[in-house]
């Protein structure tokens, strides 16, 4: 070989090496967050809420996870969806402020939280993720944003928060709280109706949810996703695709 056709060689070579670098990078980005989606938007209904959360440690793993809930606009029902090997608590207390809901009545407590805590040989491990599900209502109304701040703990005692809220037009920070926008007004008395059947309706379509498997963690991956790590996604793509095109001519005039 050539010490031209060894320069084109190195070259492609380091363009394979960048490239994998940048789908490293890109990939770490759009899946470092805790995220949260919701199975339904509409105010005065009724949802299932899917949090993803992926072990970020390289050395211990994930052993407790606690989701705040909201106070202004606080969720009157609240049900835990089992997770093998995890035990869950909803944490009722008193309010900051009394909140008169849409029919007349005035709450002085609510649900708080929900703590899920792993058994032993049960935490999320490195390169491991899980999901947890609640189904909570009802949602508040149309153009509201849930903000759900979430703490992360380790088996080493270090804790993630992510309890940032992340404003629409800025960039978003460092720790996010996971969130959604309920974006759908009530339609007429039907979305008024019986609170037992929305919640059921909320917890079956949770079920078939689960049950898509693949497509479930899509979405929740989905909301994680950042720009950051998309573009760097399509630019590692594209350094592989310029990569492999260098390759085959240097072995073509070879």
């Amino acid at each position: 070989m050539t010490s031209s056709h060894s320069s084109r060689a190195l070259t492609t070579g380091a363009v394979a090496l960048a490239t994998a670098g940048l789908m490293t990078v890109g990939l770490g980005a759009a899946s470092a967050h805790v995220s949260v989606a919701p199975t339904s938007t509409t105010e005065d209904g009724y949802a299932q809420l899917t949090f993803s959360v992926p072990n970020e440690s390289e050395t211990a793993g994930t052993n407790k996870l606690e989701v705040q809930l909201p106070t202004e606009q606080p969720f009157t029902s609240v049900r835990i969806k089992p997770v093998e090997g995890w035990t869950a608590e909803v944490v009722t207390g008193a309010l900051p402020e009394p909140v008169t809901t849409a029919d007349g009545a005035t709450l002085s407590e609510a649900p708080l939280s929900v703590v899920w805590t792993a058994e032993e040989g049960a935490e999320i491990s490195q390169q491991e993720y899980q999901t947890f599900s609640i189904s909570v209502g009802r949602l508040p109304e149309a153009g509201s944003t849930v903000l759900l701040p979430t703490t992360q703990s380790y088996t080493d005692g270090e804790v993630s928060a992510w309890t940032q809220e992340t404003v629409e037009g800025e960039e978003e920070p460092e720790k996010p709280a996971p969130s959604f926008v309920t974006t759908t007004a009530a339609e007429g008395e039907d979305a008024h109706g019986s609170h037992g059947a929305e919640e059921t309706d909320a917890t079956d379509e949770a079920v078939d949810t689960e049950q898509a498997g693949s497509t479930t963690d899509a979405a929740a991956d989905t909301g994680s996703t950042s720009a950051v790590g998309w573009a760097g996604l399509a630019a590692g793509l594209l350094g592989l695709a310029a990569g492999v095109t260098a390759l085959v001519r240097t072995r073509r005039r070879a």
